[in-house]
């Protein structure tokens, strides 16, 4: 089982921040920004590749949320990132959204 999973499942401790019946909000363990929180549907979707008709209505959701989590944090600007596949960085082969926000960030993404 991937760690995300076993992160939605309860059988790795995390820091939540935000979590309901679709979707897990919590912190990341190597921040770049003062705010770095990651958003993980609860079934397992490996990356952007795989979302369809059944499962897109996670993604829906979880961007739903995102702005509830980003002004219950305090911020109002801020950067989501999704790395689709190793070569893009994805490191975690489970769909999942970075909020990063809590400071000035550059244009650049990379």
């Amino acid at each position: 089982m991937c760690v995300f999973c076993e992160i939605v499942n309860g059988n790795i401790p995390s820091k939540k921040v935000y979590e309901d019946d679709m979707m897990l909000a919590f912190w990341d363990l190597n921040p770049v920004a003062p705010v770095h929180i990651l958003a993980v549907p609860k079934v397992h979707i490996e990356s952007v590749n795989d979302i369809n008709a059944e499962n897109s209505k996670y993604v829906a959701h979880i961007f739903e949320k995102l702005s509830e989590i980003a002004k219950e944090q305090g911020i109002t600007s801020y950067r989501i990132i999704n790395n689709c596949g190793a070569d893009a960085g994805q490191s975690v082969m489970h769909l999942h959204f970075h909020l990063i926000g809590g400071t000035k960030l550059g244009e650049k993404i990379l």
